[in-house]
């Protein structure tokens, strides 16, 4: 199916040149894939063959032909060609991130982020796997990442049920080669500026699960580390030209966020109790303090248990954006690349699952930012979408120059295409 709907471009309060804001795309939208559940992500080859995460399925690849193969199952999932019994999901966890290797046209490697409960302990996994000739199976699972942390049971928090925080975002960078993984904090509150612990964190390794050659974490760090002090960056992409990282992660009640990275950096949260003027708070964690369950100025909740915690860590990261101060569950990005986005090349996109509580607006939408070169502002872009009540869980442009979309409530992966 498609559908032709003009792109406008405003301006809310924002300093732009006319020629900013001239000539957005206009866009048609196709959906390719429907009746999925809980779609999260997907990597491309080069030819367009598309493998795609269901969250509580598992793994599968869209042919270019257009044919579906399903590859590998989870726990208690029929139709595959194999599954893995220690792989589950719960609330936010799940079979999340995946990404094709660079070299796929010689060792045929994909990564897959999985939650598993192999040898009967919760973490998250990076899995390698080989995928066959024919598209139809994939065999040598190799855990090259085996020790994500994972929250294994409830807790008195706003969405604390197990699994919470998970992170799960896996890309390679085409500059360096390397694998970047992030993580969330799991509800944890010594986990972000734990040095060992690996929860909020984004690593950066090799296609065996080794540090990368050049990471610069502080002192006693785990050598994978590449940044820490992440709340739960779900997703991470890299700027054509530069190739310089860039997370996405959504906020406590207050303050989504994009966050240009630094090797060795410090994103700046820190949602332990008795720092910062803080006290006790329920099960040791403050990310949703004060008053973590009522309705709050969000101005008030960010004094108080900031995104980026500038007064306690003056040289954190400092965000190209924040999204107004609000948060609306900001899960995922990717830079748009090539002439046919006209203004929008080379800003990047940024979806939101609309998460509307305490009167902040629900937001369910694409944006465009346009980012500055030094990866601490950004002026920004709204984009009219015709499926407004969509989560927009993954989003990434293809080999084919168009920005596919995952609407992880409707169950579609869209193909948005500009002309």
């Amino acid at each position: 199916m498609s559908k032709n709907i003009k792109i406008t471009a405003l301006s809310l309060g924002l300093l732009a040149s006319a020629s900013a804001l001239a000539a957005p795309p206009i866009l048609s939208t196709d959906v390719i894939v429907s009746k999925l559940d809980s779609p999260w992500d997907m990597s491309f080859l080069k030819d367009g063959t598309m493998f795609f995460t269901e969250k509580c399925k598992g793994l599968s690849v869209r042919t270019t032909a257009g044919s579906i193969n399903k590859l590998h199952g989870m726990s208690g999932t029929t139709g595959y060609a194999s599954a893995s019994a220690d792989l589950f999901c719960d609330g936010q966890a799940g079979m999340m991130g995946v990404e094709v290797d660079p070299d796929f046209a010689k060792n045929r490697y994909l990564y897959v982020y999985s939650s598993s409960n192999l040898n009967n302990k919760q973490v998250n996994r990076v899995m390698r796997f080989k995928v066959s000739n024919d598209f139809k199976a994939v065999s040598d699972r190799t855990d090259i990442v085996p020790d994500i942390n994972y929250k294994p049971k409830a807790s008195k928090h706003p969405f604390g049920g197990p699994g919470a925080h998970n992170g799960g975002r896996i890309r390679f960078n085409p500059g360096d080669g390397f694998l970047y993984v992030t993580t969330g904090d799991n509800h944890l509150g010594i986990g972000p500026m734990s040095p060992t612990i690996i929860a909020g964190k984004v690593l950066r390794i090799d296609r065996d699960g080794k540090p990368a050659a050049g990471n610069k974490p502080p002192s006693g760090f785990d050598p994978r580390v590449y940044t820490y002090g992440h709340r739960n960056p779900q997703a991470i992409a890299f700027r054509p030209g530069d190739n310089r990282p860039f997370t996405a992660e959504n906020g406590p009640w207050h303050s989504d966020e994009v966050t240009a990275l630094e090797n060795g950096g410090n994103a700046g949260w820190d949602p332990r109790p008795n720092i910062a003027g803080r006290k006790d708070c329920p099960d040791d964690y403050c990310g949703y303090s004060p008053n973590q369950m009522g309705a709050m100025d969000p101005k008030e909740r960010s004094a108080f248990m900031p995104m980026t915690d500038l007064k306690t860590y003056p040289k954190a990261m400092k965000p190209a954006w924040n999204n107004g101060g609000l948060s609306q569950g900001m899960f995922c990005n990717t830079f748009l690349s090539g002439a046919k986005w006209k203004d929008w090349n080379g800003q990047m996109v940024v979806g939101y699952a609309g998460i509307g509580i305490h009167g902040t607006p629900v937001g369910n939408r694409l944006e465009v930012l346009k980012i500055s070169s030094d990866g601490l502002s950004a002026t920004k872009s709204d984009v009219s979408w015709p499926t407004a009540t969509g989560r927009f869980r993954a989003c990434s442009q293809g080999p084919d120059g168009n920005l596919y979309v995952a609407l992880e409530d409707q169950g579609n992966i869209i193909k948005v295409i500009p002309q």
